[in-house]
């Protein structure tokens, strides 16, 4: 089971508001997730980055790959 650290999206049509999360690699973008680990907002000037930095380095510590995107989340973040 490979895992992954990824985006899933939320809000609505126009209004992107992004989650970040842990799931399975082969689970579907807006499936189920293992856990929420922190939130993205693009729509605000400047950008929210929440993130919960004890629970990313469970899951990267566990073995789970961040997508680029979060990747990139992550180094704003400082985690």
């Amino acid at each position: 089971m490979a895992m992954k650290l990824r985006l899933t999206r939320m809000g609505s049509k126009k209004r992107p508001f992004y989650r970040i999360v842990a799931m399975d690699s082969a689970t579907r973008r807006d499936g189920r997730a293992l856990e929420y680990l922190g939130h993205y907002n693009p729509m605000v000037d400047p950008a929210e980055i929440k993130v919960d930095s004890e629970k990313v380095r469970f899951w990267l510590e566990r073995g789970a790959k961040p997508s680029d995107t979060v990747r990139a989340l992550l180094q704003k973040a400082g985690v």
